[in-house]
């Protein structure tokens, strides 16, 4: 999730004009579909953010599977939601398609929230993205969220590929994209306009019924804050690699708010790192997986996750430790009621609605066992329970 990064029900609304130009419909200014519930002992709603990695000695079918298995956990534990990143070109990342990927987990799930944490605005037509989100939230009504990054979630080669070459556009054209994606998802182009008779579909045009996913702007930076904010949009921030950041940018995503149709206040989730695991050690070591997967692809060396083993005996340079270090001090790692010790200080020090966990280990069932474990620390329910 990054500038690379709503809720049950049809949306309903009467609509606003924000600073996009466009009357967006989302939910109710009370944010229906947007704010989450807490469970359990969490101080905020818990959600996951999944690159579907593939580890060493994997394959992609192996990582995707995974997301399943992860998706229908969290949904029998209580979690919010459950979002899919956008990278491409990468060896160690399955999610390069997340509309694709998220009509598989609605296939195999029920009740949570899935979505993008994000599709990349900059790599794709509004008007496909319109038709991708607007089949999703066909096929699983009322459970499909779309958020929107700014970067490409790439290099600059793959970039330009995706783009068919161009790669000259500047920050002023995020706005306007994504002006014309809420056009396209609110089918409301005025009369002139012409995209006026463009529709997209399935969509708005099809009448009244037919539903439309919440936008959610994802960030790392005070760009999308501020656009969040004047937007009266939920924003999404990219603790995870970016923790230096934080808090300035929910304090200007705050301060830009502006109440709308969607929100008559700010909503502001962090994703952040957290793997637990039975024992300190165990949590470590997949975590030093993880680290050295980032610091490999720091440095353009792209790959596999590595095996807690391979992290283990890799000859670190000082440099290299160094970066090592500060990567693990950023993940909330460590037995269950540590990582909970860790998570419940990131809400007090941030005031977060929300949290989005990311565990990048080397393994699905590490994984698997990660959001097993923080939903036994708060006491989240199990499948059948009341969500309450």
């Amino acid at each position: 999730m990054s500038d690379t990064a709503e809720g049950a029900g049809t949306t309903t609304g009467t609509g606003s004009t924000n600073d996009s130009g466009s009357a967006y419909d989302g939910g109710g200014g009370g944010g229906a579909g947007i704010r989450g519930t807490a469970l359990g002992h969490a101080p905020v709603p818990l959600s996951v953010l999944d690159l579907a990695l593939v580890g060493a000695g994997g394959t992609a079918y192996d990582a995707l599977r995974t997301s399943v298995a992860i998706a229908r956990l969290a949904e029998s534990r209580g979690y919010e939601r459950h979002w899919v990143a956008e990278h491409h070109s990468h060896p160690g990342v399955a999610s390069s398609s997340p509309a694709v990927i998220l009509a598989h987990l609605a296939a195999h799930t029920s009740r949570i929230r899935l979505g993008s944490g994000g599709v990349m605005l900059p790599n794709h037509a509004p008007l496909a993205i319109a038709e991708q989100f607007g089949t999703l939230e066909a096929l699983a009504p009322g459970r499909i969220d779309l958020g929107l990054g700014r970067a490409p979630g790439t290099d600059g080669h793959t970039a330009a590929a995706l783009r068919g070459g161009r790669l000259d556009e500047s920050a002023d054209e995020f706005p306007r994209q994504l002006a014309e994606l809420i056009r396209f998802l609110d089918d409301d182009f005025p009369d002139g306009h012409p995209y006026a008779r463009v529709h997209a579909v399935p969509g708005r045009v099809q009448g009244s019924g037919a539903g439309r996913p919440p936008i959610w702007l994802l960030g790392s930076s005070g760009f999308s804050a501020s656009l969040s904010g004047r937007l009266g949009l939920p924003f999404a921030y990219a603790h995870h690699f970016s923790p230096a950041g934080t808090l300035p940018a929910l304090e200007l995503y705050r301060r830009s708010f502006r109440p709308s149709a969607v929100l008559d206040a700010p909503y502001a989730m962090i994703a952040t790192g957290a793997l637990a695991a039975d024992t300190e050690g165990e949590a470590r070591a997949q975590a030093l997986a993880g680290a050295l997967w980032a610091l490999r692809l720091r440095t353009g060396n792209l790959g596999l996750v590595p095996t807690p083993e391979e992290a283990a005996a890799y000859p670190y340079s000082r440099m290299e430790r160094e970066f090592v270090d500060g990567r693990l001090a950023d993940v909330v790692h460590g037995t269950a009621d540590e990582v909970r010790g860790g998570l419940d200080e990131l809400v007090k020090t941030t005031g977060a609605d929300e949290l989005m966990l990311t565990s990048n280990a080397h393994g699905g069932a590490a994984r698997l066992r990660s959001y097993e474990l923080v939903a036994d620390a708060y006491g989240m329910p199990v499948e059948g329970s009341a969500r309450s």
